[in-house]
């Protein structure tokens, strides 16, 4: 019981944060730009370096580099330049820039790690009211944009001849993933982000026969690997967030694997 009340604040804004991941994850994936959440999450570290030198709150620090970040790859896109390209130098200066700049900010040295790997343990019910508005916030504006996104991924040439301004769906996607990035932080740190994204939309993609099928199953699979990973956390003594991934990556794996099994044992 004692445990439970230590992690009931994290275990809940886990839970809402899973409203959020599993079908941001599942665009990434039509859409293939999985790396962009890689991009975004590295970005954070300078967003926290910079809020800490100016003396400003760290969500906003994050909060506006992600939007920087996205100014910055609207004005880039070009038909010359790969998009994942572009996406791996922006990743590596940004993640270079904060590390830089980390380390002329002793302040900020003893907590790299949770900055790295995430503390959702260091969550407290005080923080859950501010994050379950910005969660609900990026769900209802992910309903009201949904039809004409998957619209997009299934056939952006009809979709736009229909009057889908595949521009600003663009925009609204990458601004979303920006607010996810300030969620995320906390829960497992700016090197595991994209992974929180990923992981669940992939195993669901073993499972599912259809677009919404494949979003309660990657929702069910991030909630899985929140409460596990945290409970693991709690037993291994480790990071949260990579206790989190690791239960993430197990659920893959072991569906994966048992799937393959199946299928070489059926005509036997």
């Amino acid at each position: 019981m004692d445990w439970l009340i230590l992690l009931a604040p994290a275990w809940v804004m886990g839970s809402l944060l899973a409203f959020l991941t599993a079908p941001l994850g599942c665009l990434m994936l039509w859409r293939r730009m999985a790396f962009f959440a890689d991009t975004m999450a590295h970005g954070t570290l300078l967003g926290i370096a910079m809020a800490a030198l100016l003396g400003l709150p760290l969500w906003f620090g994050v909060g506006c580099l992600s939007l920087l970040l996205v100014a910055i790859l609207w004005v880039l896109h070009d038909s010359r330049l790969p998009s994942d390209a572009l996406l791996a130098l922006c990743s590596s200066a940004l993640l270079c820039g904060g590390l830089l700049l980390i380390q002329y900010l002793p302040t900020l040295r003893p907590e790299l790690l949770s900055y790295l790997f995430g503390d959702l343990l260091a969550l407290d019910w005080p923080d859950i009211p501010a994050l379950t508005v910005a969660v609900v916030a990026g769900v209802v504006i992910l309903l009201y944009n949904w039809r004409v996104q998957l619209r997009l991924v299934t056939d952006a040439d009809i979709a736009t001849s229909e009057g889908a301004r595949a521009g600003l769906q663009r925009l609204i996607f990458m601004l979303l993933l920006a607010l996810f990035t300030v969620l995320a932080l906390r829960a497992v740190g700016s090197l595991l982000m994209g992974a929180l994204l990923i992981i669940p939309a992939l195993t669901a993609r073993l499972l599912a026969h259809s677009p919404r099928q494949m979003v309660l199953w990657a929702f069910v699979w991030a909630q899985v690997g929140i409460a596990s990973g945290l409970w693991g956390s709690v037993w291994l003594n480790s990071s949260t967030g990579l206790a989190i991934v690791l239960c993430m990556a197990a659920c893959f794996a072991l569906i994966f694997l048992g799937q393959k099994t199946l299928r070489y044992l059926k005509p036997l």
